[in-house]
């Protein structure tokens, strides 16, 4: 038997950790899409696999999925607005952010830290979301400027700590981060 949790425990459990916040963008042909994801993470090196998850009720997600590719657009710090406008439902969310079409034709959005452009890999039905697997075909430069991040409900950013550790170290270290 499943215990029945209270849907605000979990949301108040689960968002003591903390996300990056990514839009997920997406071209129909006629006109671009997209919406601010946090579940978003890299799923796979060999081959280059990503991943994200929508909820089913997404009106976004067909557009990107009829399509076949989207890019992922990682938010930089001072970009709180964009993820609200990428958030919320309605108006075109491209009339009031600059972007470029990715080598797909998905968007770009100016000022993100980076961007993973993909072809869709595969879907899968996990409860009231959608995992979506994506395959990287290209990725954008990067930025020194420090992420954007969900935490306990409200946006943060990171500060740097000292690495003690790097001076004790000088040889690379483990790399199965990923």
């Amino acid at each position: 038997m499943t215990a029945v949790l209270d849907p605000f425990r979990f949301r108040e459990v689960l968002g003591h950790f903390c996300t990056g916040v990514t839009v997920v963008t997406g071209h129909d042909g006629a006109a671009p899409a997209g919406f601010a994801c946090q579940s978003f993470a890299a799923l796979s090196l060999d081959p280059p696999l990503v991943l994200f998850c929508v909820a089913r009720t997404s009106r976004t997600w067909p557009v990107l999925a009829e399509s076949g590719s989207f890019a992922v657009n990682v938010l930089a710090e001072d970009q709180r607005e964009v993820s609200a406008v990428f958030g919320a439902r309605g108006a075109d969310k491209f009339a009031s952010v600059p972007w470029r079409p990715a080598p797909s034709g998905a968007p770009l959005l100016d000022g993100a830290l980076t961007w993973v452009d993909c072809t869709l890999e595969a879907v899968h039905t996990a409860g009231d979301h959608l995992v979506v697997v994506g395959r990287v075909t290209e990725l954008g430069e990067t930025s020194d400027a420090r992420p954007l991040l969900f935490h306990r409900g409200h946006y943060t950013v990171t500060e740097p700590v000292p690495d003690a550790l790097a001076a004790l170290m000088p040889w690379p270290r483990p790399d199965d981060w990923l």
